[in-house]
């Protein structure tokens, strides 16, 4: 699964990169709007028919230098890179210190007791799939709509693609979809085969965009960013985003959300002014 895998991986990374972002002259009639094999196999130092046989998913499993050397051709961001490498080598994700690797659906008291302790600055733990593992008051005050839902069903992807009020929620939806594909994009190849992500996956993949964003075969890690909302109590609010990995299990994110701009901070409070208002009772 992993070698067919990393073959269309490096097809649709081929498909994306056009010849003048490589230095390659652009002439002549090309049937794909990226570059060619052999344009690929010349940058990377392999032979084409080699190349070939890595995108059809027959070749032998490749060396590092090779992967190097694809990932150079290519234009390969870290992430993808390392996704590259996982495809390839099917790498495991290093155990945590004390030899034991958590079930991915458990949070450290540590980190639940971190949530409580930011109290005002909503924060969340994921897992690679999106699955909202834990959270504060404050994140539940904010994604409101996520919070109604079933604790076993609160799945970030599964909120965008199934539940209609999503495109209303995220301003800026589209790009919310592609990260979050790109993220579970990820998760496949960090732990091939789970049961459950595959689950997922057949779930969403009733969705029309989600088939179109999966085909991208774009993959992302953790990131900082800006999300802008449309809060049913205070309209539109953005906030800057900081999603950071756990130490002990890779798969798990603590991200944590802090207003854009000053009148975004003044929705925030109203937004979790309940919090306040409980702790004075």
């Amino acid at each position: 699964m992993a070698i067919r895998e990393m073959a269309d991986f490096l097809r649709s990374r081929r498909d994306r990169i056009g010849p003048a972002a490589v230095g390659l002259p652009e002439g002549g009639r090309r049937r794909t709007p990226g570059l060619r094999r052999a344009e690929v196999a010349m940058l990377a130092g392999i032979s084409p028919d080699y190349y070939m046989r890595l995108e059809q998913g027959r070749g032998t499993r490749p060396s590092p230098s090779v992967l190097d050397g694809l990932a150079r051709a290519l234009v390969l961001n870290e992430h993808e890179r390392d996704h590259l490498y996982r495809l390839a080598l099917e790498l495991p994700s290093p155990p945590p210190a004390n030899g034991a690797r958590p079930a991915d659906d458990r949070v450290e008291p540590n980190v639940l007791h971190l949530l409580d302790a930011i109290g005002s600055v909503p924060a969340y733990v994921i897992n690679g799939r999106l699955d909202v593992l834990a959270w504060n008051r404050a994140a539940a005050l904010l994604m409101c709509e996520l919070a109604e839902l079933p604790e076993s069903e609160r799945n970030i992807l599964r909120y965008v693609f199934g539940d209609p009020r999503a495109r209303s929620f995220y301003a800026n939806w589209d790009e919310v979809a592609r990260h979050g594909v790109a993220q579970l994009r990820t998760a496949t190849g960090r732990d091939p085969g789970n049961p459950k992500t595959e689950a997922l996956i057949r779930e969403l993949s009733s969705d029309p965009t989600f088939r179109a964003c999966w085909a991208r075969q774009d993959v992302q890690g953790p990131a900082t960013g800006m999300k802008a909302y449309c809060h049913p109590l205070v309209g539109r609010i953005s906030l800057e985003y900081i999603g950071m990995l756990l130490p002990g299990v890779p798969e798990h994110q603590f991200i944590t959300f802090t207003a854009a701009d000053p009148a975004s901070q003044v929705a925030l409070e109203e937004v979790v002014a309940p919090l306040s208002q409980s702790a004075g009772k």
